[in-house]
């Protein structure tokens, strides 16, 4: 899978997991490995391939990531974002804070998180306040079962 199909997949299911096994949210390892995938994806055979598309769509300025699902690292394609921020108060906050993979001084990776709302672009919370709460729901029913 090219950097170009991860993003692709992101948006076309618009909330997907980096590599979680939760049911009813698809994996972005297990779709690029092409088989679910056991243990650390770093000892796959497609690791790098793995490594390369993950980091496309984490530097995507259409997708966030952020802890969403279960707490693990979680894709939601930008046009999703506007549902999220009208029923932002049905998740824990934390959940919904930027995360951004930069590399530190030393060389290592280190992850900044900017807090929700402080990532939302301006014309995003203008549409999330147009949108009904109920239409939010609904855009996003499909991934999180729950009213709230």
């Amino acid at each position: 899978m090219t950097p170009a199909s991860a993003l692709a997949f992101v948006e076309r299911h618009g909330v997907v997991c980096e590599a979680s096994r939760r049911s009813g949210f698809p994996s972005l390892v297990d779709e690029i490995a092409g088989e679910a995938v056991r243990g650390n994806w770093w000892s796959h055979a497609r690791s790098r391939e793995i490594f390369a598309a993950t980091r496309a769509v984490r530097d995507s300025p259409d997708v966030l990531v952020c802890r969403l699902v279960d707490g693990k690292i979680t894709f939601v394609h930008r046009r999703l974002w506007p549902a999220l921020v009208r029923i932002a108060d049905q998740f824990d906050p934390a959940r919904l804070g930027r995360l951004h993979e930069v590399h530190g001084a030393s060389g290592k990776h280190v992850i900044e998180k900017t807090p929700f709302p402080a990532w939302v672009p301006a014309d995003v919370l203008a549409a999330g306040g147009e949108l009904g709460k109920q239409d939010a729901l609904a855009q996003l029913r499909i991934y999180f079962t729950s009213d709230a």
